[in-house]
């Protein structure tokens, strides 16, 4: 695994083992017990590939052959490939009888690589069809690989050795001719995108509403509280710690997005420097699929005429009222605090390189939110550093506390995506010789956890205590009880495997 680490100014010591041991945290959830030598890889199906273009060498047709490859142009790693190859032979020859027979062996040899197998015999009169996606799901056709019952069909589906999300697919069909002199039909190789994966994305992205924001230049960036209800009564009837999100802006930009089964109204309220909620606000459709883009400036904001008009307030199908409506057209939004700057500290989580195929899927939903939720709670520190530092002598915190409660929610969602990957990798089968590694390795991700946790306490929130704040007393109590629920169950685990 390769990682780094930029700091862009002189950060104290302090602010540099919390970060290293945030990093170390997002290592240990993706360090993998892959790197265990009896780990399996993924092969490819020597022998039905071998026997396929052995096919297309010796009775290919050069009429009705398709053949393309698109590669990535920064990596040059195959990102889809097509190759169909139309073939004749006859029947009679005892060569081409050994060939066709080979198929049947071959296939059977290598099934144990598939994810998906299947033989159709001539009089069955099924057809089938392959779903080829290429181009990142831009382009998708479906590819007649068996077309009437007189055909004879084999077909093999393979995870792609060098990209999971990608499929390898390998079928031959045939048929004979009227006489029973010919034999003419088909080979596919075909490398595209899972179907699964891809439709399991599209289905999620279905249900995403996300918000891209930018502030002004002119004035200062801020935090912005995110607010949802299921329709403009219970929006109007909100309180104002009743908020789902805290989002900090970062370089002049935020960004924030959930998953929704149906559409809602939203709001983003501001909050001031010292703590106060901004008495007004924008309010918003939260519509499933869609991404509303806002620019903020000093007492007022462009909003996004074409989602408006597509799916918001102009389009009809608005859930707000019209004093809601018009409340947005009259939104006074105040400069408020920067949180972070171009200057200021800037980290980039862990790339995730060789996680095993099977633990890797189950668990990658869980590591990009880890990576987030990391990022997020280091930008929230950043604030209160930055906010210690011009308010130190007024011996008061009592702006933090909206990021003190952010910070414990935070801490809280990552705790359950840890849950999440903890679940997987004790599932992970390995071989009794291994057990000790695994041992290790469950054991170094729980101290990581436990790192995690206890650095915030020791680094950063002791510190707001002396001062006085009771969301910060709350959080620090929050944080210390996950440390100690993860050191519990590493020795618990630990026990139980001994």
């Amino acid at each position: 695994m390769v990682m780094s680490v930029v700091f862009t100014n002189n950060k104290k010591e302090t602010d540099m083992k919390r970060l290293f041991f945030m990093l170390l945290i997002a290592c240990s959830a993706i360090t993998t017990i892959s790197a265990d030598p009896t780990a399996s890889t993924v092969k490819k199906p020597e022998a039905v590939i071998f026997t396929l273009n052995s096919i297309i060498s010796k009775y290919g047709s050069n009429r009705g052959q398709e053949h393309s490859v698109d590669r990535n142009p920064n990596t040059g790693i195959t990102e889809s490939s097509i190759k169909i190859v139309p073939f004749s032979c006859s029947a009679s020859d005892k060569q081409n009888d050994n060939v066709l027979k080979a198929v049947a062996s071959n296939f059977q040899k290598d099934e144990p690589l598939s994810y998906q197998f299947l033989h159709i015999q001539p009089g069955n009169k099924e057809t089938y069809t392959l779903k080829v996606i290429t181009n990142n799901g831009k382009n998708n056709r479906i590819v007649r690989v068996r077309t009437n019952s007189n055909q004879e069909m084999w077909l093999m589906c393979t995870k792609n050795p060098d990209n999971p999300q990608l499929r390898d697919s390998y079928v031959v069909s045939w048929e004979l001719s009227e006489d029973k002199k010919q034999v003419g039909g088909t080979v596919y190789m075909i490398t595209s995108l899972r179907p699964d994966i891809y439709e399991k994305t599209q289905e999620s992205l279905k249900k995403t509403f996300k918000i891209e924001g930018r502030v002004d230049a002119n004035i200062k960036d801020s935090l912005y509280n995110i607010y949802i209800a299921n329709s403009a009564e219970e929006l109007a009837a909100i309180g104002d710690d009743d908020y789902v999100a805290c989002v900090p802006v970062i370089n002049k930009r935020f960004e924030w997005q959930t998953e929704l089964d149906h559409p809602v109204v939203g709001r983003l309220r501001c909050i001031f420097p010292d703590g106060e909620l901004c008495s007004a606000w924008i309010n918003l459709d939260f519509v499933p699929g869609e991404t509303y883009h806002i620019t903020v400036h000093n007492g007022y904001f462009d909003s996004d005429n074409d989602y408006e008009r597509r799916v918001g307030r102009y389009s009809g199908k608005s859930l707000l009222n019209k004093s809601q409506i018009r409340g947005n057209d009259d939104v006074k939004v105040l400069d408020s605090v920067v949180i972070n700057d171009a200057e200021q500290n800037n980290w980039q989580p862990a790339k995730i390189f060789s996680l095993k195929d099977r633990v890797k899927e189950k668990v990658m939903p869980s590591l990009n939110a880890i990576e987030a939720k990391i990022k997020m709670i280091g930008n929230n520190y950043d604030y209160l550093d930055d906010y210690l530092e011009s308010h130190i002598e007024n011996n008061s915190l009592i702006g933090c506390d909206p990021i003190f409660k952010n910070i414990r929610k935070l801490n809280k969602d990552l705790d359950k995506e840890f849950q999440k990957v903890i679940k997987v990798v004790k599932n992970y089968e390995v071989p009794e010789s291994e057990k000790m590694e695994k041992i290790k390795f469950m054991t170094e991700m729980y101290t990581g956890f436990v790192q995690l946790y206890t650095s915030q306490k020791e680094d950063e929130l002791e510190l707001y205590q002396e001062i006085g704040t009771k969301a910060a007393q709350r959080t620090l109590n929050e944080i210390d009880k996950i440390a100690m629920k993860y050191l519990n169950e590493m020795n618990s685990f630990i026990n139980r495997e001994k």
